[in-house]
């Protein structure tokens, strides 16, 4: 083992400064995933109690330190439990960017002449631009999650089934304030309505505006748990917002919301 260098009764290798690397690492992603959420404080408090287990288990005080692993042994358990929805996003992003996953991935993809060969999926941006488009300038609000690598079918289970083409007047329909489907999310799938009125889980992000109401935590919550992308269209003042990953786009026009769908549902293929 390569030793980088001893002091007194130290000893300092090259494992140990890579150990201390990755543990930073880790660390440093944890504190991205939980920040600005009430996790935070629980898990700086954990953090806390873990260094004063080791301070003290340090120093040789037994009881002490018998009593504070005890505390972290049951605390692991505690945390899976109360960071589920960071850590079903912690596993979703190791997930969504694995390329051993990937069924489209090859290698032949990484040859300088395959990065810029795109094409378009079969989403309706047109149909879609202008239902947000309309539905803004009558302040209606609207909630529309657009599935990306998952049908989200656990949350189109929880509305009305529709299973429709993606077109303006159905959206306006739904969303329409005599309609009974308004107040919930529409989760579309391939170019497809699956369901209205769905229910979303809501965001106890504590960054998102004071101002914005549930329609907003719903659709950062959603954003938080998948990788779909969130449009949504405040009934107060008609402006339109994206959520994705967790961060939300305040004040999208709809030029700039056409722009970003074409982003992300585009694929990189080979001719």
């Amino acid at each position: 083992m390569i030793l980088l260098f001893n002091i007194g009764f130290i000893e300092i290798r090259l494992l140990d400064v890579v150990d201390i690397i990755l543990v930073a690492i880790l660390i440093y992603f944890l504190y991205k995933l939980v920040r600005g959420t009430i996790a935070f404080n629980i898990f700086i408090g954990f953090l806390s109690i873990f260094l004063l287990s080791k301070i003290v288990e340090a120093l040789n005080m037994q009881l002490l330190s018998e009593i504070l692993g005890e505390f972290i042994g049951v605390g692991v358990l505690a945390l899976l439990i109360v960071f589920q929805q960071e850590v079903r996003r912690f596993l979703l992003i190791i997930g969504k960017n694995s390329f051993l996953l990937n069924q489209n991935w090859s290698w032949q993809k990484i040859l300088p002449w395959n990065w810029k060969l795109q094409k378009p999926t079969d989403l309706n941006y047109t149909a879609l631009v202008d239902a947000c488009r309309n539905l803004s300038r009558t302040k209606t609000g609207a909630l529309i999650v657009i599935a990306k690598t998952s049908e989200l079918r656990f949350y189109a289970s929880t509305g009305t089934a529709i299973n429709g083409d993606v077109s303006t007047k159905l959206l306006e329909s739904i969303f329409n304030k005599k309609s009974p489907l308004h107040d919930g999310a529409v989760v579309i799938a391939a170019n497809r309505i699956k369901a209205a009125g769905c229910i979303l889980p809501v965001s106890e992000s504590e960054t998102l505006p004071h101002h914005l109401g549930m329609r907003h935590r719903s659709g950062l919550g959603i954003s938080e748990q998948t990788d779909a992308v969130v449009i949504i269209i405040s009934e107060e003042r008609g402006s339109i917002s994206i959520a994705q990953d967790g961060k939300i786009t305040l004040k999208v026009n709809p030029k700039m919301l056409q722009q970003r769908l074409q982003d992300e549902f585009y694929e990189t293929r080979l001719k």
